[in-house]
């Protein structure tokens, strides 16, 4: 049965427990009362500016409040926004969420050491995460290794959701800080030449040696519903419009045709029919633009495959750019058109295919319009 926390009503048993989680030290006193790292909620000691966990906090207290009952186990009552913070703030307490209590200075230093990493990145540079994780804790408020990780996550988020490459290996993680998402906007304007070098360098099309074709295909990423704050659209300039930059980069673009060309080779002959190769036909080099796919090659059964590569040097679910005459050649080709989405090109190129309507797999954006003067109606 869980526990009231009516009964605890005293700021002075609430600071009682700060100053033992001071004196203890986080580790050892949530082991001596039993709770685990808060997951979600601080609770900030006003004597000395740092963090404790919000549920061990007021389980302690609960104990200095009421000696005859003693601190309640994590078990006794639920924690979070509806009971442990509304419980802290009534008695006077600064209550923050994990990740939101980071200033602008901290937030700023964590985007700049970020694009670092991701320079080093576009470059194919050597360097370490650890190493700019220490790096940056040494410029920060007693952060651990995790937060200034979990932090570098959001930052991924961030540009994931601008259609801008992040950092691989630092997932994108939601529930960005919004002091962090207009950081990160801000440093993209302001530094928006530097940004265009990363793009630029991102965009390189150099050939890829190895074509470990056997292990090259994987699922394709799922749509997310993400809901954004509304901070008003974000203009940001045209060269650091990554997507764009990859449909305009016909060096990249024709550097992943030629490898899709081999890999029908090596998919043909899997098939047991390497005889299919021989008439396969690379549309969009013998004729160019225009015909709503790149290569026909085949399926084992003869009947004709028609294949749109988008080739990318950024992540699995970065986005890329379809045309009109794309998707509607998709609807109209149905299960013979086959999109290929080649990602990570300069890296591990790596692939996944999506098979007719193209609207059926993605969320589609509109992007321009036409402007005319003349208005068609149907007849």
């Amino acid at each position: 049965m869980q526990a009231s926390l009516s009964k605890l009503q005293s700021p002075g048993a609430v600071q009682a427990a700060l100053d033992e989680f001071r004196s203890l030290g986080r580790a050892v006193f949530l082991e001596k009362y039993g709770f685990g790292r808060s997951r979600d909620f601080l609770v900030v000691d006003p004597k000395s500016g740092g963090m404790a966990d919000s549920k061990a906090i007021v389980g302690v207290a609960y104990g200095y409040a009421v000696p005859d009952a003693g601190p309640l186990r994590a078990s006794d009552f639920s924690g979070g926004e509806a009971t442990v913070v509304p419980k802290l703030r009534a008695l006077g307490f600064t209550v923050v969420r994990i990740g939101e209590d980071w200033s602008e200075e901290e937030v700023d230093a964590t985007v700049e050491a970020y694009f670092r990493m991701l320079a080093l990145e576009a470059q194919a540079s050597a360097y370490r995460k650890t190493d700019f994780n220490a790096e940056l804790r040494q410029r920060l408020r007693g952060r651990s290794k995790a937060s200034v990780e979990l932090k570098f996550q959001n930052v991924s988020a961030v540009l994931h959701a601008l259609n801008l490459p992040f950092v691989p290996g630092y997932k994108p993680r939601g529930n960005t800080q919004l002091l962090l998402r207009k950081a990160v906007q801000r440093f993209l304007l302001e530094n928006a030449a530097w940004v265009a070098t990363i793009a630029d360098a991102m965009e390189d099309a150099r050939p890829v040696n190895a074509r470990p074709f056997q292990a090259v295909l994987v699922e394709q990423p799922q749509v997310e519903n993400v809901v954004v704050p509304d901070l008003g659209r974000v203009r940001l300039p045209r060269k650091i419009d990554f997507a764009g930059r990859d449909q305009a980069n016909r060096k990249l673009g024709r550097a992943g045709e030629q490898w899709v060309l081999e890999y029908e080779q090596a998919r043909l002959n899997q098939v047991g029919r390497p005889d299919l190769f021989a008439r396969v036909d690379w549309v969009s080099d013998r004729l160019g633009d225009g015909a709503g796919f790149d290569i026909q090659s085949y399926e084992e059964t003869n009947a004709p495959r028609y294949i749109e590569v988008k080739t990318t040097n950024a992540g699995h679910a970065s986005a890329f750019i379809v045309s009109r005459n794309e998707l509607e050649f998709s609807k109209e080709a149905g299960e013979q058109f086959v999109l290929y989405r080649l990602f990570e090109f300069r890296r591990s190129p790596r692939l996944y295919m999506l098979r007719g309507d193209v609207s059926q797999h993605v969320a589609l954006e509109p992007l321009d319009y036409r402007a005319a003067f003349r208005r068609v109606q149907a007849a």
